[in-house]
C-alpha cells in the first residue's frame, strides 16, 4: 500500500497531529485524529464494531480532505 501525505494540522504542535493521507492503490481517505474517549460522545454515537474507532477531525482540515478529494468536492478521490 503507498500512501500519499496530504497534509497534517496546521494548529498542531507535536509530530504525531491529525493528518490526511491518500492511499494510492484504492483511492481511500486515511485520516489520522484524536480518539474520543469521551463517555457522552460515544453514548451518543452507540456500539462501534471492534475494528473501528472514532475520532474528531479538525474542522480547519476540511481543505486537507478536499485536497485529497482532487479539489472538486465531487464526492470520489481523483487518483
Amino acid at each position: 500500500m503507498g500512501l500519499r501525505f496530504i497534509g497534517k494540522d496546521p494548529e498542531s504542535d507535536s509530530d504525531h497531529s491529525p493528518t490526511v493521507w491518500v492511499d494510492e492503490a484504492t483511492g481511500d481517505l486515511i485520516l489520522q485524529g484524536w480518539r474520543i474517549t469521551d463517555a457522552e460522545t460515544q453514548a451518543e454515537i452507540g456500539t462501534v464494531p471492534e475494528n473501528e474507532t472514532i475520532i474528531r477531525f479538525p474542522s480547519r482540515m476540511i481543505p486537507f480532505v478536499l485536497e485529497a478529494n482532487g479539489g472538486d468536492g465531487s464526492g470520489s478521490v481523483v487518483r
